[in-house]
């Protein structure tokens, strides 16, 4: 079972509508439903395709894989503002710069859960205060 992180600590996964791929993504969708988008996806693909999506899951298949964020703060200005969820190997160390791209959570599995447990994503909660850049303009 995975954990969803936010900046309140781990919780279990409160989705239970069905998660959809752009592809299998018909115009007359029924929801509620969730739009799984890999690394590697578009944002500008799908523009007039997101009224009824309630949720966007966005992995990360590895910690090095920075493409979720760019993705993620793109939705954010095309004016998504569903929930948005990155999903596989995002580390405590990178939540700050999830909450910033936009995310409102992220989904890790029980292994992470374990070497990385609850402390040190709430170490990362008051992500406002993990920006660099407000710390150097004083």
């Amino acid at each position: 079972m995975n954990t969803v992180v936010t900046d309140a600590g781990f919780g279990p996964d409160s989705w239970s509508g069905s998660f959809v791929t752009p592809r299998g993504l018909a115009a007359n969708h029924v929801g509620p439903f969730a739009l799984d988008l890999g690394s590697d996806a578009r944002p500008e693909e799908l523009v007039g395709r997101l009224e009824n999506v309630e949720m966007i899951r966005i992995a990360f298949p590895s910690f090095a894989d920075g493409r979720g964020f760019s993705i993620a703060r793109q939705l954010r200005m095309m004016g998504y503002s569903g929930r948005l969820r990155a999903f596989g190997h995002v580390i405590a160390d990178q939540y700050a710069m999830a909450r910033r791209s936009g995310f409102d959570e992220v989904e890790i599995d029980e292994v992470l859960a374990r070497r990385q447990p609850e402390q040190h994503w709430l170490a990362r909660a008051s992500w406002q205060n993990h920006d660099y850049q407000s710390r150097l303009r004083g």
